[in-house]
């Protein structure tokens, strides 16, 4: 059996994080899913392959602050990272943060499962 891959996924609202954590382990994935940025803090023991984070998540942060972090540290420059929003203007957002990629909000869930894949 081959290892499931691994992701760690931040969400600012509990129902959003329920679902897209069941749809995605539904897809084989190994997920970490939380509504705080506490699996960052983790990151290096989860080791995961792929990281979504919401840009309006709970603390002083925002998601694509957390995302800019992990690409500017050589340890975790190599984890794939998407931003998820409501905003408008999340393309650039995610550009600038250095996302691999992101899912607007409201997403369609087969769309949120297809760049995942693409990503991990």
């Amino acid at each position: 059996m081959r290892k499931k891959k691994k992701i760690v996924l931040i969400q600012d609202n509990e129902d959003i994080l329920n679902i897209m954590d069941e749809v995605l382990e539904d897809e084989g994935y190994d997920v970490t899913s939380s509504l705080t940025t506490e699996p960052i803090e983790k990151i290096d023991k989860i080791d995961p392959n792929l990281v979504i984070v919401d840009e309006h998540i709970k603390g002083t942060k925002r998601g694509s602050k957390v995302i800019e972090e992990l690409k500017s540290d050589p340890d975790t420059e190599d984890i794939s990272a998407v931003l998820t929003s409501t905003s408008f203007d999340l393309p650039t957002k995610a550009n600038a943060c250095k996302a691999d990629d992101f899912i607007e909000k409201p997403f369609d869930l087969d769309h949120m499962v297809d760049v995942v894949k693409k990503n991990s």
